[in-house]
């Protein structure tokens, strides 16, 4: 019958949200992750089901944990929000001691619970943005003080990025500290105490940097990648190599050869230098257009958010998907120095797609809650933040 409930809701149009094009972009990044997991890892031990039943195994503890958090009451978890941090600050403090941490090729980023392996500077990125978008959204209007405004957070930022520094982890450091500054200036802080301070934090990475002569060599192989093949831009070398092979259309699944012993981390970090060699420069540009369709996606979902605290925490996990990716697509195509950093959704590791199914259950729940009608006055004070 035309005027029955079942016709209305049939006619009723279909509402496409910046959360459901995030969803759909991230679905399609995971499964595009699991069909390149599978061909980079057959060469390695175990055989490519190995990696690839553990990377089903962390995907679907990742889905529990991103539904938990899609379930729950954001305004409620904030009063764990120092609970959470402390927790991750403990953990980056037990990875540091030995025979605690777990160190591989010279970094101590884990921790064993078993068989399991997590890398606790992963989960610590959630919990800055968490605790920091809890404490901005509290001193909201004290924001222009130097101390509560700008020296408490920053030192916060600060602390989280050398804890992770001195793991070492130059990319986890750099990414916690670009992301805090982001979310500090977004709260309203003054630029004319965040510029100052950005200046001494770059000044003093350049001198971290100039004196570790591993990060060193890689810069130098960064500028000059063909003079360094062999040495320390091997691995960004044979990543141009598997881009130049795979052309347009790709060798096809199974045949690429930069996996076979050529280019190291093929099923983790440089996993998108496999996908070019294999499945072509479309698959390639599909996948750049997926991240760039969520970051343009989640700057318009946070617009309508309720208040600042949802405000700051659902852009920093837009960001932390994001920034992450460029890291990794820059290095991967020699953009940017070589740095180890997993492609969201795509690389093999459980702790990051432990981390990414979190991100994306903030997302959801935000979306599911930003719908219910909320207070003029809420609304107003967030169009004051974002002028």
């Amino acid at each position: 019958m035309v005027g029955s409930p079942s016709a209305a809701v049939l006619r009723r149009p279909l509402t496409i949200t910046p959360a459901s094009v995030i969803v759909v972009c991230v679905a399609a990044l995971v499964s595009l992750g699991l069909v390149v997991l599978f061909s980079a890892s057959s060469p390695i031990k175990g055989g490519p089901y190995a990696y690839l039943y553990k990377q089903f195994i962390f995907l679907a503890l990742a889905i529990g944990a991103g539904w938990l958090v899609a379930i729950a009451d954001l305004e409620q978890l904030r009063k764990f929000a120092w609970v959470a941090a402390a927790l991750a600050l403990l953990a980056l403090v037990l990875v540091l001691i030995p025979h605690i941490g777990i160190t591989v090729k010279g970094s101590r980023r884990w921790l064993g619970f078993g068989g399991v392996r997590l890398q606790v500077s992963e989960f610590a990125k959630l919990a800055l943005v968490f605790s920091l978008a809890h404490y901005l959204a509290v001193n909201q209007s004290r924001l222009h003080d130097f101390w509560r405004g700008f020296v408490l957070p920053l030192a916060w930022i600060g602390l989280f990025s050398l804890l992770a520094l001195v793991e070492p982890d130059f990319g986890a450091a750099m990414l916690l500290g670009a992301i805090g500054v982001m979310l500090l200036f977004l709260a309203g802080a003054r630029l004319k105490f965040l510029l100052p301070s950005v200046g001494v934090a770059l000044l003093g990475f350049v001198v971290l940097v100039l004196n570790n002569p591993v990060r060193l060599q890689r810069v130098l192989s960064f500028l000059d990648p063909e003079a360094n093949r062999q040495g320390a831009g091997y691995q960004p070398w044979q990543a141009l190599l598997a881009f130049a092979a795979g052309g347009v259309d790709g060798v096809g699944l199974g045949n690429g050869r930069q996996q076979n012993a050529f280019l190291p981390e093929a099923h983790t970090d440089y996993i998108f230098a496999i996908m070019g060699e294999e499945m072509g420069l479309i698959f390639t540009l599909l996948t750049v257009a997926l991240f760039v369709a969520i970051f343009i996606a989640g700057l318009m979902h946070v617009r309508r958010a309720p208040n600042l605290f949802q405000f700051l925490l659902v852009t920093g996990c837009v960001l932390l998907i994001t920034l992450q990716a460029i890291i990794n697509l820059g290095v991967v195509t020699s953009l940017l120095p070589s740095k180890g950093m997993s492609l969201p959704f795509i690389s093999a590791g459980g702790s990051n797609l432990l981390l990414m199914g979190l991100l994306v259950g903030v997302i959801i729940n935000s979306q599911r809650t930003w719908e219910r009608p909320k207070p003029l006055v809420r609304k107003r004070a967030l169009t004051e933040v974002i002028a």
